[in-house]
């Protein structure tokens, strides 16, 4: 009980002495005392945005206000009503400066009044400096110097320099500044305002600037940079990002110690709609014969500088009725000279024509210590971190760069075929060309566009060395590989990644495509001679892709179909062609029990087609199971065909084929020698009757005319008897014509000759053809006969024969005439007398 009355009395006793605290704290007063002719006011209001806490006011003499302002010659004492009056209020200090109408104070500009004569609030000293406009004003920042940033950029200590200069009564902004960069001076004219911000609770007595006189500049500011050592600095025009004064001339003086070397780049800039004069940048660069040097805008800026250089942004007279907006950002980066840079190198590309080379620098994150640079240079002069060659000329480059390995090179090249008679046949070999391997620059990326004819021609590639295709289950690791894409608009295949060592022979695309050979190690150098496809323009076909794939008697073939990782594309097949040697037997596993697609509209199916029996089975891949492994001692295809999935449930399989040694079996064996031993009984047994048949003697065979039977087509009426009971219509012998003249007479009474050819053997492709899928644009099932319905058959022909064949008696052979025609219309012949 005595514990716990000890333990309330404490806590009591610690309440009331923060209450005392607090109380002495509020009313503890302030003083702010201003001398006469100080020109300085200070102001303290609300902070912008108020903050929504417990208000707080000033109080003077018991009164709570929310602004106060005191002038030159007053003295105000005051309080807060809160105990944190800093996230509430703040203090601004401005002192004007007059140079038109007395002497300037120039040197050291102080902190009047100090901040320990302020009340712990956030300040903004301001020095609004007017002269004459041919009177120079000079801003010297003592060290640590300044740093400009750009919107949106905060500075890290708060600490902030935002300086401003006059165009008769208009205020320009020459920009916003930090500590520890290279500003180092800034000279205006007419005048100039700064506002040092200073947060409440940096303890700071000294502005770090004087002030100096100096003879007219004749332009809007000079701003003076100096590098002691590596480095860079970003600056900016006037009222970035807001539109440069028209017609002003604005400079930059870069101090840079002789043994480094000095790049500009243009980060940022737009150019406004000139009336008159134009818009450029001008440099001075040491040990040039034609300075100033002019530049554009859009060109590229001079680099591997040595030693001090100024650069000046020049406006012009802007066009009243759209004037547009001038503004550039730019970073000058000082370094080291590099081994590099004295050695040039030359790339050919006069002959090409659809041939583009960019050296550009890799996408890596640095951290905030200096990097240096990378610049390429073009004829030594002109250099910037990204170059692009283009075609039809020869370019000199060198490097300004510590470490080429932060470089690379993509190349972009297109082959096309306008006139499909003319293309049809041709090949095209796809390699890298020298001028691009001598470079010390990895290359990153060679893309081919392929262009073709639509519905006209198509694309076959064929490897140097057969490819693999990169799978998880087994990746590619070489130096280099092909990605191969469609560039059919709206279509978006990806036929997938592949590299030297595989089993895939060739490919073949509909149309138009992208090949592009990309490095993954510096290694590519020494494996340049594994590199090369041949592209050929072949008949069109109507499949997106066929693969030809000859496995590999030690490793599975993993092939996938394309589009992994989104799906095979609607409405689209694909095919394998899978050769099997004679003395192997391939084994075909699919990676997933069930394809898991999903179709919105017509079907997905997947067909396996023996090439030599042209046997076939027919897979639904919606609804059916995938195949079990199965095996295959022929040459095989795989098509695979996709309806419109719907979304999530895509279509994209994994299978892969392995060869083993064909075994024959015993049982084989034997009944292959039974079979054979059954055909020669066969044949014997044939022979023998044969031989046998020919030892009959028989007479010739006579042709019985038959009156009987209707010879003419489609004639119904019958021929009729005249001769019922003599032997006239019996014949020895019947030719042909006579027999069936009257069907190979045409309308003039001329006989017609029977087309004739001979037998040729086929000797067109077999198994180069994938087969042909089901339709895939519709849900109907295919319809099929059951036992009721008999299947619709033709009407048999008709058995009845005009002439019937007899063997005469021998006599009558002999006795006969044979030589009357026997379709004479004329009288009986006359006989002998």
């Amino acid at each position: 009980m005595a514990r716990s009355a000890c333990g309330f009395s404490v806590a009591l006793l610690g309440a009331l002495l923060l209450g005392t605290a607090r109380l002495l704290h509020r009313t503890e007063a302030s003083e702010i005392t201003l001398p006469h002719g100080s020109g300085i006011t200070v102001h303290i209001r609300l902070a912008s945005p108020a903050l929504p806490v417990k208000p707080c006011y000033i109080i003077i003499s018991r009164q709570h206000m929310t602004e106060l302002l005191v002038k030159p010659g007053e003295r105000k004492s005051f309080t807060f009503s809160c105990i944190n009056p800093e996230k509430h209020f703040v203090l601004g200090i401005e002192k004007n400066i007059d140079c038109m109408s007395g002497p300037c104070p120039f040197g050291e500009v102080r902190l009047q009044p100090s901040t320990s004569e302020l009340p712990t609030l956030n300040r903004t000293y301001i020095w609004d400096v007017r002269a004459h406009k041919s009177i120079g004003l000079e801003l010297q920042f003592s060290t640590p110097r300044l740093r400009q940033i750009g919107p949106g950029e905060h500075c890290a200590d708060g600490v902030t320099h935002s300086i401003s200069g006059r165009i008769d009564a208009t205020e320009v902004k020459i920009g916003t500044f930090c500590s520890n960069g290279t500003v180092s001076r800034i000279k205006m004219q007419e005048g100039v305002k700064l506002a040092l911000n200073l947060p409440w609770n940096i303890p700071r007595n000294i502005s770090g600037f004087s002030i100096a006189n100096r003879s007219s500049i004749k332009r809007l500011c000079i701003i003076e940079s100096v590098f002691e050592g590596e480095g860079s600095a970003t600056l900016m025009s006037a009222n970035y990002p807001g539109g440069f004064p028209e017609d002003e001339l604005m400079t930059w003086q870069f101090v840079v110690p002789a043994h480094l070397r000095a790049s500009v780049s243009f980060l940022n800039f737009n150019v406004s709609n000139c009336e008159r004069k134009e818009e450029r940048v001008e440099y001075y660069i040491p040990g040039s014969t034609t300075n100033p040097e002019v530049f554009r805008l859009e060109d590229k800026q001079p680099g591997n500088m040595a030693g001090n250089f100024n650069l000046s942004l020049q406006g012009c007279d802007q066009d009243a009725q759209s004037p547009g907006i001038l503004r550039l950002q730019f970073q000058v980066l000082v370094q080291r000279p590099q081994n590099e840079s004295n050695k040039t190198y030359m790339v050919d590309l006069s002959q090409e024509r659809t041939m583009s080379l960019t050296i550009e620098p890799r996408p890596v994150k640095h951290g905030r210590r200096f990097v240096p640079g990378c610049f390429v240079c073009l004829e030594s002069r002109t250099c910037s971190t990204n170059v692009t060659l283009t075609a039809g000329s020869k370019h000199k480059i060198s490097f300004l760069c510590d470490d080429l390995t932060r470089l690379w090179v993509n190349v972009e090249k297109t082959l096309s075929c306008l006139d499909h008679r003319y293309c049809y046949g041709k090949s095209f070999h796809l390699q890298v060309p020298r001028d691009i391997l001598q470079l010390p620059v990895q290359l990153h990326d060679f893309s081919w566009k392929l262009l073709v004819p639509k519905d006209k021609l198509s694309l076959m590639l064929v490897p140097g060395q057969k490819l693999q295709q990169h799978t998880r289950e087994r990746a590619c690791n070489t130096s280099f590989g092909y990605l191969m894409a469609s560039t059919t608009p709206g279509q978006g295949l990806y036929f997938g990644s592949f590299c030297p060592g595989g089993s895939i022979e060739k490919i073949q695309v509909k149309q138009n495509s992208s090949v592009t050979l990309r490095t993954y190690a510096p290694s590519f150098q020494q494996e340049v001679s594994r590199q090369g496809l041949t592209v050929s323009f072949i008949p069109y076909f109507k499949e997106e892709g066929i693969f030809t794939v000859t496995p590999d008697t030690k490793n599975k073939v993993y092939l996938r179909t394309p589009n992994w990782d989104h799906g095979l594309p609607a409405l689209s097949s694909v095919s394998w062609n899978i050769s099997v040697p004679s003395n192997q037997v391939a084994c075909l596993t699919f990676f997933k029990e069930r394809s898991g697609v999903v179709c919105q509209s017509g079907r997905a199916y997947m067909i396996i087609q023996e090439q030599q029996t042209r046997a076939e089975e027919i897979f639904s891949l919606e609804e059916e199971v995938l195949p079990k492994p199965s095996f295959h001692h022929h040459s095989f295809w795989v098509n695979i065909s996709n309806c419109s999935p719907m979304n999530g449930r895509q279509l994209d399989l994994l299978f892969w084929v392995t060869l083993t040694p064909r075994t024959t079996d015993l049982a084989v064996i034997i009944g292959a020698v039974g079979g054979g031993a059954l055909l020669l009984f066969a044949l014997g047994l044939i022979i023998c009757f044969v031989k046998k048949k020919k030892k009959v003697n028989k007479g010739p065979a006579v042709g019985i005319y038959n009156g009987n039977v209707n010879t003419q087509v489609p004639q119904t009426q019958k021929f009729q008897k005249r001769r019922k009971d003599n032997d006239s219509h019996v014949y020895a012998v019947i030719d042909d014509t006579m027999v069936y003249g009257h069907l190979l007479q045409d309308s003039g009474g001329s006989f017609i000759q029977p087309e004739v050819d001979t037998y040729r053997p086929f000797q067109g492709p077999t198994g180069d053809c994938p087969p042909s899928p089901p339709p895939i644009f519709s849900r109907t099932p295919t319809a099929k006969f059951t036992a009721d319905e008999p299947v619709p058959s033709s009407s048999p022909e008709s058995e009845s024969e005009p002439y019937t064949f007899s063997h005469p008696n021998k006599g009558e052979v002999g006795i006969r005439e044979t030589d009357i025609p026997l379709l004479n219309t004329q009288g009986p012949v006359e006989t002998e007398e």
